[in-house]
């Protein structure tokens, strides 16, 4: 869908990902979802709202995934 979103997992990130990729791919993922690049003035609020819980659930999702040979959650 958003080939744009890189695997922010390991083994794919050598590290943890960052703040900053990770609302990095919330970012795009909203724009996809949304259809627009940039929100107008009356939809900005709602849109960061949206990018705010998408980096949200992505940040737990990778803080509680186990990958498999990996021995610890990533």
């Amino acid at each position: 869908m958003c080939r744009s979103i890189k695997t922010l997992r390991p083994p794919a990130l050598p590290e943890k990902a960052t703040e900053e990729e990770i609302r990095a791919a919330a970012l795009q993922y909203v724009r996809k979802v949304s259809g627009f690049r940039a929100p107008a003035a009356h939809n900005r609020e709602v849109f960061d709202r949206a990018v705010d819980a998408v980096a949200e659930a992505t940040a737990e999702l990778l803080t509680h995934l186990e990958v498999r040979g990996a021995g610890t959650a990533s």
